[in-house]
């Protein structure tokens, strides 16, 4: 048991020691990113500080296995290198019985991932989105469904504008139903408009049978409105922008996942990619731990063999075939080839069993 704390605690100083540096060049990267995005806004130095820091959570997720990988390979490499495991295995220890320790601290990292740094990279995506939106165009646009139908909020540097619409055209640029509500750049509304359709075209919503009342002080809005066979407004967005918003599973939290796969399926659209996300989200502590017996299976010899820099390299090339494989199963789940919990839970498993198999060959022969 002392072993075993030994061994968990050595781990988790070289995951937080190798976190530190990998989130320092994190911050780095992007924020030489944000200076090249919006050199062309007026945007302080300041504000592209905060875009960074809002980036980073999304990045560490990201680069998860590749921390447990690398800490892993360090840990067996300083034990290999101090003689531990040896001493360790001396006194009738199995070699194996030493990733008792990592493991379990991957499975608590895993399950805090899940649980605490997934809700954060929902916010700070969201929040991230809205700030760079409202920098670019002078007001955020968002998207969302519910089961009082599909809202969008579009902003520029002439004002805000609300949309509500009853449902989405089969053809993904046609919204039916539409209502209207338009803002001055000071907050005051200008326009409510009432449509049969809004169909997205470049630069613009092309209204159908619309109905326009104008909102100015001391006007009678009925008495001054309009109908227009065809009637347009200026909008930012694109299709891909709208398809984006439906589709960006990293700004949903998974503690909203259901809820939000149950209104997509409900608006007639495909829920196959927030499925196979949330599979893959819960089994994150899986792979998590598939990437420390990854680096375990070529790292857990004595230094005196010689070769550990080819055993490095193989360990961190064998850990990003693993993750390409596991993101290539997901891209087969997200389009309807296999199915979405072998999507998402057969790389990992079948990593552990692998990898498993491998240190059972080194230890017992």
């Amino acid at each position: 048991m002392i072993l075993d704390r030994y061994f968990a605690r050595r781990f988790l100083q070289s995951f937080m020691v190798i976190g530190t540096v990998f989130m320092a060049l994190i911050l780095l990267i992007d924020f030489i990113e944000q200076l090249r995005r919006f050199e062309s806004h007026d945007v302080s130095f300041g504000q592209k500080i905060g875009l960074t820091l809002l980036n980073a959570p999304a990045g560490i997720s990201e680069i998860l296995p590749l921390l447990m990988i690398l800490a892993t390979i360090v840990l067996f490499v300083g034990l290999a290198r101090s003689s531990e495991l040896v001493v360790t295995r001396a006194i009738g220890r199995s070699g194996i019985r030493a990733l008792v320790g990592p493991v379990l601290v991957a499975l608590i990292i895993g399950g805090l991932t899940v649980t605490t740094l997934n809700p954060i990279v929902a916010a700070t995506a969201v929040r991230y989105q809205t700030l760079a939106d409202t920098y670019r165009n002078g007001g955020p646009s968002a998207l969302s469904l519910s089961s009082e139908g599909l809202w969008l909020r579009q902003g520029d540097a002439e004002g805000q504008s609300v949309i509500h619409a009853q449902a989405f055209g089969p053809d993904g640029l046609t919204l039916l139903q539409v209502t209207i509500l338009s803002y001055a750049p000071g907050g005051g509304p200008v326009r409510r408009i009432l449509a049969d359709s809004a169909q997205l075209d470049v630069g613009k919503w092309v209204l159908t049978n619309a109905k326009v009342w104008p909102l100015e002080t001391g006007q009678n809005p009925e008495v001054n409105a309009v109908r227009h066979d065809r009637y347009e407004l200026p909008t930012s967005l694109t299709q891909d922008r709208i398809q984006d918003s439906l589709g960006r599973r990293e700004t949903i939290s998974i503690y909203d996942l259901p809820k939000t796969i149950a209104e997509l399926r409900q608006a007639g659209f495909s829920t196959k990619r927030h499925e196979v996300w949330l599979q893959v989200e819960l089994a994150r502590p899986l792979f998590l731990i598939s990437m420390v017996l990854v680096g375990a299976a070529f790292t857990m010899r004595h230094a005196r063999f010689g070769g550990t820099g080819i055993a490095v390299l193989t360990a961190v090339l064998l850990g990003f075939l693993l993750y390409f494989m596991r993101n290539f199963a997901q891209i087969l789940g997200e389009n309807g080839q296999i199915p979405v919990a072998l999507a998402a839970w057969a790389p990992p498993v079948a990593a552990i069993m692998l990898t498993f198999g491998l240190l059972l060959h080194a230890e017992d022969g």
